[in-house]
């Protein structure tokens, strides 16, 4: 059954005259009786009565009517949405983010979206940087606001804002009391990290300022929960990163297992959060939402870590 001569007889069906139907589809009237003939063999029942003063529907053809209304109708839509997806003005983008993007880019650019594509749904996977790249690779994620610009070709990249690294050490520990430490320091002190599969960027930039202050860091346990950290630096005399964003937030949360923070200088170890997509994804959605986060205009960097508070649980 063709879907233009379903419209075709829908025409008819709502003018009950063929002079009117033939105006309203902008067809010559034969042309208008063919199509309906075409229908009604192809169906195998008659459609329409039509005397020389007035048209009428069989039974069989106000039953059609009905379903030629849902059916066209819905065609419409379909059209319409599929459109509206290709145009990147609907559809499902699935962003994975981190704690800086949560709180510093995503809520700006998420409301911009909102407003100019109100039929964009938003899936949001809170994922570090590695378990990130990884899904965006398999196609499990469209974008990926993650530390680090990516090495591989497969992606494309935008950064996005400079974040300082601060250390992290508990209440009992020789630290405690300071509000600020040069990296060097760091030589006499255990560390304990984020593997690097989890937070690469993270992990190489404490490595560059290690190599920059002409120390070596002594690494006493790799980690994969962001949340042992917290519990780790409070019971061990070892020091911990996170950053000062992450800082300044759960200096606010009570909740959190309670820790001191201590800003690093000379050098302070510096990530890059970047927004991150696969290079051969040009769908007009991807580059939609890119364009909700320059319009969001994000600041370029997080205050200097000797500005944020110190009691903060690591994260």
């Amino acid at each position: 059954m063709e879907l233009r001569l379903l419209v075709s007889f829908l025409a008819v069906a709502e003018e009950l005259h063929f002079g009117r139907a033939a105006a309203r589809l902008h067809l010559a009237q034969p042309s208008l009786s063919q199509q309906l003939q075409r229908l009604e063999r192809s169906l195998g029942v008659r459609l329409v009565d039509r005397t020389s003063h007035q048209v009428g529907l069989t039974p069989a053809g106000e039953v059609l009517r009905e379903h030629a209304r849902t059916i066209i109708t819905q065609t419409e839509e379909a059209r319409t949405a599929v459109r509206e997806v290709a145009l990147g003005r609907a559809g499902v983008l699935r962003i994975g983010y981190n704690f800086p993007a949560g709180q510093r880019i995503l809520p700006a650019a998420l409301a911009r979206m909102n407003t100019i594509l109100p039929n964009v749904n938003v899936n949001l996977v809170d994922k570090r940087t590695g378990p990130q790249l990884t899904a965006l690779a398999d196609g499990e994620l469209d974008i990926a606001l993650v530390y680090g610009r990516p090495a591989s070709a497969t992606f494309q990249f935008r950064p996005l804002l400079q974040v300082p690294l601060v250390a992290v050490v508990g209440r009992g520990h020789s630290w405690a009391r300071r509000s600020r430490t040069s990296f060097s320091e760091l030589a006499t002190q255990s560390c304990i990290l984020f593997e690097r599969q989890q937070s690469p960027a993270m992990y190489d930039a404490l490595f560059i300022a290690a190599e920059r202050s002409g120390i070596k860091l002594s690494v006493d346990h790799l980690l994969d929960d962001p949340n042992a950290m917290g519990i780790m630096v409070s019971v061990k005399p070892v020091v911990g990163f996170t950053s000062s964003l992450h800082a300044g937030f759960a200096s606010a949360n009570p909740g959190y297992v309670q820790t001191v923070t201590v800003a690093l200088h000379d050098p302070v170890p510096i990530v890059e959060l970047c927004a991150v997509w696969r290079a051969d994804d040009n769908r007009p959605l991807v580059r939609s939402f890119l364009g909700c986060i320059e319009s969001a205009k994000p600041l370029d960097s997080l205050p200097r870590p000797d500005t944020m508070p110190t009691q903060v649980s690591a994260q």
